[in-house]
This record gives C-alpha cells, sequence and structure tokens, in this order.
C-alpha cells in the first residue's frame, strides 16, 4: 500500500511530506519533485506568492544515489516568506504578540474550523486548510510518477472550463498530446477558448472577484485489472472521486461522461466493441477507463469542478467571533483563478490512488521484482484479445 502524510501551514517554515510504500529502485531525485511543483505555479490568474515560491525540495530520506530504497521517502519543502511570518507563526510560548483574526471568511474552512476547535483566532484554522497544502501532495503525486512511469503509465491534464468559457471536447490518443498544455496560459489545449478564458480572468481581477472552472485529467497506459468490484472501498472510480474531490476548492468529481450519462438512453451510453475485429478495443470511451470499479485499458479520464476562490479582494460581510457584530473579511492576498493549479494537483492525486492500485495488483519490494510480475500479469491477459 502506498500512501502518504504531510505536514505545514501555509506561512509556516516548510511543509513535510512522508511517503510510505514506495518499492526499491525506483529512479528519483529533488529535481523531479521541483519541477512538478513549478508547473503547480503555473496558471494565468494566479497571484503575487507565485513569484515568491521556489519551492526548493530536500530530500532527507529514502532515495539514495538517485534511486529509492523501499524504506520511507521523508521530502521537505522551505517557505521562502518564513522570516516574515515568523513572529505570527512562532511555535513556542508567546506573552502578548498581535491580535487575533475573528473575522471568518465564508466560504472557507475558518468558521466551522474555528467551531470544532473551539478557537477564535481564524489563524488557527485557515494556515492548514489553505491551498498551499498540497505542496506535500505533488511531491509525493511526483513520486508516484516516477514508479508508474516504469510501467508505461503517464498521466496528464489541462483545463476545460474557466468561468462561462467551456472548451470544446477533445479525445486524445497520447500523453503528449495533453503534455502541450503546460505551454498555454491557462493550460488550455483550444486556441480558440483559451485567449476567451485568459481575458475572464483579467476581467475578474479588475472587479475584484475571482473563477472557478473545471480541469480534466487522462492517464494512459493503464493495464486491465486495477481496484475491484468486491468491496466499496476498492473500487477505483470511488477512490479517485475521493482523491480530486479532497482538493482545496473542488466541489464535483465525474469520471468519464459522468453526469451526460445521466441524461442519454442506455443503449447511448455504452462502450462497445469495435464492430468487426476479434478483440476488446472500444468504438467510445464513455465510462472513462472504468467499468464496474476496474480499469478496462482504455484512457482513465477524471474530471473535477472547482468552485470561485472564495477570498476576494474587496473583501465580504461577515460576522466578528467575539462580538456577533457585522465586519468585513478578512483581505488576504489570493488568487484570481487557480483552475490551472488544481489541475497539477489532481495529476499528483490520481498518481496516488493508480499506484496504490497497482502495488495491490503486483505487490512487491522490488522494483525488477514487480515488473517481473507485471510481464506475466499482461501475459495471462493477452490471452483474452487474441487479434490485437
Amino acid at each position: 500500500m502506498i500512501r502518504f502524510l504531510d505536514a505545514g501551514e501555509s506561512h509556516g517554515k516548510g511543509i513535510a511530506v512522508i511517503v510510505e510504500g514506495i518499492p526499491y529502485g525506483v529512479p528519483f531525485n529533488a529535481v523531479r519533485a521541483e519541477q512538478e511543483l513549478a508547473r503547480r505555479r503555473l496558471g494565468h490568474g494566479r497571484g503575487p506568492r507565485m513569484s515568491l515560491e521556489k519551492d526548493r525540495v530536500e530530500i532527507l530520506s529514502g532515495v539514495r544515489h538517485g534511486k529509492t530504497l523501499g524504506s520511507p521517502v521523508c521530502m521537505l519543502v522551505w517557505n521562502a516568506e518564513w522570516e516574515k511570518w515568523k513572529e505570527i507563526m512562532e511555535p513556542g510560548e508567546r506573552e502578548g504578540g498581535e491580535e487575533p483574526l475573528t473575522a471568518p471568511r465564508p466560504g472557507h474552512a475558518d468558521l466551522p474550523g474555528c467551531i470544532k476547535y473551539g478557537t477564535r483566532d481564524v489563524r488557527d484554522i485557515l494556515e492548514r486548510a489553505s491551498a498551499r497544502e498540497t505542496v506535500g501532495r505533488v511531491c509525493a503525486g511526483a513520486l508516484s510518477k516516477a514508479l508508474l512511469e516504469q510501467f508505461g503509465i503517464r498521466i496528464a491534464s489541462h483545463v476545460i472550463r474557466i468561468g462561462k468559457v467551456a472548451a470544446k471536447k477533445r479525445e486524445f490518443g497520447s500523453f503528449q498530446e495533453i503534455e502541450a498544455a503546460d505551454h498555454d496560459a491557462v493550460r488550455c489545449l483550444d486556441i480558440e477558448a483559451s485567449p476567451l478564458m485568459a481575458r475572464q480572468v483579467d476581467d475578474a481581477y479588475a472587479r475584484g472577484d475571482t473563477l472557478g472552472g473545471v480541469f480534466e485529467v487522462w492517464a494512459f497506459g493503464l493495464p486491465v485489472g486495477l481496484g475491484s468490484h468486491v468491496h466499496w472501498d476498492r473500487r477505483l472510480d470511488a477512490r479517485l472521486a475521493m482523491a480530486i474531490m479532497s482538493i482545496q476548492g473542488v466541489k464535483g468529481v465525474e469520471i468519464g461522461d459522468g453526469f451526460a450519462l445521466a441524461g442519454s438512453w442506455g443503449s447511448e451510453s455504452l462502450d462497445l466493441p469495435v464492430e468487426g475485429e476479434r478483440s476488446w478495443r472500444r468504438e467510445t470511451n464513455r465510462a472513462g477507463g472504468v467499468e464496474g470499479g476496474i480499469s478496462n485499458g482504455m484512457p482513465l479520464v477524471v474530471r473535477g469542478a472547482m468552485k470561485p476562490i472564495p477570498t476576494l479582494k474587496k473583501g465580504v460581510r461577515t460576522r466578528d467571533l467575539l462580538t456577533g457584530l457585522p465586519v468585513v473579511s478578512l483581505r488576504e492576498r489570493s488568487d484570481v483563478c487557480a483552475v490551472p493549479a488544481a489541475a497539477v494537483v489532481a495529476e499528483s492525486m490520481v498518481a496516488l490512488v493508480l499506484a496504490d492500485a497497482l502495488m495491490e495488483v503486483i505487490g512487491g519490494d522490488n522494483l525488477e521484482d514487480m515488473k517481473a510480475r507485471y510481464a506475466e500479469m499482461r501475459k495471462r491477459q493477452a490471452a483474452f484479445f487474441p487479434a490485437e
């Protein structure tokens, strides 16, 4: 089983992550994680903090001479702004100090978090609830991607909607086709929709407002058989849905054609074998690569819908936690639109789920042993595909 645990606050000293379950021998280094973190900073509409975050990764354990050791991998990403915030975020005891933040921001974890934990200082909640926490996820995802690539599995993402502007629906045949999204300002592959999305982000900035949207993640090279139908928590689509929904701001997830299938006829919703062939190659991929909770060999397609960021430059109406009187919420520095970055975080979450599901099927502590088992599995499966 692959699992990770991360720790750290938005303006704390850094973000630490421990990844357990990666086998011995996977090629990996800090540069690989830093490259993924640089992609997380992409996207027209990101806030000024992106120019400050350099996200230097330090590997503390689990990697030697560029390969994993099979032991837990621990990575640390230092916060470039720590010196500015160390008085406010000081872990040691203090007498007096800054005034507490007592105006919770609607749409964030501020109010329910304060009530749950019994604090009237919003900073006790917002620092960990911040999307800065996704730095740990991206580092863990970079490691999971490095493992998956040893088995020919590649993951990419792009943006298909920002606000009211949507890209034309497309099918992709390879990782390389989607990888090009990183070269676009909003990570959109529709050359007509992209400038309209960017213009809408500029309009939102001028208004002091924010925008949400929809991203799409594809995984290529998956074998048949990841996940299972036998228990609810082993279903691949259920695990993916939880992983994507856990990303800050995501309020909806679909696999394949998802919600569109709810309005179709049953005869229109199936992925039938290609007519005239003795194979299981499909004419369509409406199921998004998962049937009955199990990967079916088609590309995996997962979408996430992200709400507009609730922190507004102009602040919004709320109530003070101490007095109960109407006040304007905290106006923290924020993004106008973070959908392109959320897509990169979603890649990491998909990679973690798929790597975990792959380990369930072929297991092992050594990469070479896993490759041998994987080859045997694919050889056995090949008997079901006589014409391919």
